[in-house]
């Protein structure tokens, strides 16, 4: 599986199971929504370690690029919310970060 496919299966898990905790906590959804919210934030941890990547906080770096613009997707397809150009623009210069960390090349 190739690194963008695991940080991006990754981010689909970290974003459930914290909105599965945000429905329970801010939304007023049922205590059983936490279940399977432990579920996806242990699968989030354990995709994390499937990245090919010398040192566990570049992986971690890395993963933030891609987190954001999964949460800026997610805040679109599932809540409703259409991103903003600032968005956008955050989202693409954080993604470029994450290039650069994970991408440079390093003797």
């Amino acid at each position: 599986m190739s690194f963008i496919a695991v940080y991006v299966a990754a981010a689909a898990a970290e974003i459930a199971g914290c909105f599965a905790f945000w429905a329970w906590a801010r939304l007023g959804k049922s205590v059983l929504w936490l279940g399977p919210g432990v579920v996806c934030l242990v699968a989030f941890a354990w995709l994390l370690t499937r990245v090919d990547a010398p040192f566990a906080g570049r992986a971690y770096a890395a993963y933030g690029g891609i987190y954001i613009l999964s949460s800026i997707a997610w805040m679109w397809l599932v809540e409703g919310a259409r991103p903003d150009r600032w968005d956008a623009m955050g989202g693409a210069l954080c993604l470029l970060g994450a290039a650069v960390i994970l991408l440079a090349p390093r003797g």
